[in-house]
């Protein structure tokens, strides 16, 4: 199998010597790794380029966005700068460069994808360090494959039409590979750390806003809107996160443009209501 992987990054000088490492020091290395610059101002590009001159499976691109700290549009066009060197490949992934791999991390992926044809998103669990020990970054289910590490079959990433550009790209692609029949699967052996934990700017107003218009967006009707909402503003207990949620929400549903067809949107809320119904059957 050969394995492409995309690592967009924008100044992070402080993580990236030690992301970088994690990657070529892989007992089974991917057979190519596309580093995307996106406008960075710090040290990142010279150590981008220090290791894209020492590697031959490393390759170094330069793209230019506007500078903004709400996720989602942005980083995913940068990963698509990185698609232009990345062909060709049967595995895909769009990692970030403040993680620190294990080694032997795609060894056991390729595994698991060899070993289930169906599978289309695999990855490890995120880790933060707290007093000295590694501890699971508890913001998402242990089911979920997070945006930093996500890994897809070519099949599975052909099929769900690749990464949307928008908030939400990271649910979105798993909802559409279940709807399609693909597998998705966490290792909950494969600890992976996190550098920069998730912070506080997924909580300001704007971050908010924007999160709830994804919900439109990317399919979501009222009521699973309105569920996302609360489960949201529940785990961080805050009023405050529900409204601005539902602010975003109403402000996208007056503009009347979703980002996804009409097709993806049927089968998006078909696997989230039997997500819902299973939940709700369980208890």
């Amino acid at each position: 199998m050969r394995i492409s992987i995309i690592l967009p990054f924008h100044n992070e000088a402080e993580h990236l010597d030690a992301c970088l490492k994690s990657f070529v020091s892989q007992s089974r290395p991917p057979d190519r790794l596309v580093l995307v610059n996106d406008s960075s101002t710090d040290g990142s590009a010279a150590i981008a380029k220090h290791y894209a001159d020492h590697y031959a499976f490393i390759t170094l691109l330069s793209h230019s966005s506007a500078p903004t700290k709400i996720p989602g549009e942005k980083v995913i066009r940068t990963f698509y700068k990185g698609m232009t060197s990345a062909t060709p490949y049967d595995l895909i992934g769009k990692f970030d460069a403040d993680i620190l791999l294990p080694p032997t991390y795609f060894e056991r992926c390729e595994r698991a994808f060899k070993s289930d044809p169906q599978l289309g998103i695999f990855g490890g669990l995120l880790h933060i360090k707290s007093n000295g020990k590694l501890i699971y970054e508890n913001i998402s289910n242990r089911q979920h494959v997070r945006g930093p590490i996500k890994l897809y079959s070519k099949a599975c990433f052909k099929s769900i039409n690749g990464l949307l550009p928008a908030l939400g790209w990271d649910s979105i692609d798993t909802l559409l590979a279940e709807a399609r029949g693909f597998g998705v699967r966490t290792d909950e052996t494969l600890v992976v750390e996190h550098l920069r934990p998730t912070n506080n700017d997924y909580l300001s107003t704007a971050y908010l806003v924007n999160r709830g218009a994804s919900f439109y967006d990317i399919g979501y009707d009222l009521t699973l809107s309105g569920l996302s909402a609360v489960k949201m503003a529940f785990k961080k207990k805050s009023i405050r996160m529900f409204i601005f949620l539902m602010r975003g929400y109403f402000s996208a549903v007056l503009k009347e443009k979703r980002l996804v067809d009409d097709q993806a949107r049927k089968d998006i809320l078909k696997i989230r209501y039997r997500k819902l119904f299973k939940a709700l059957h369980k208890n």
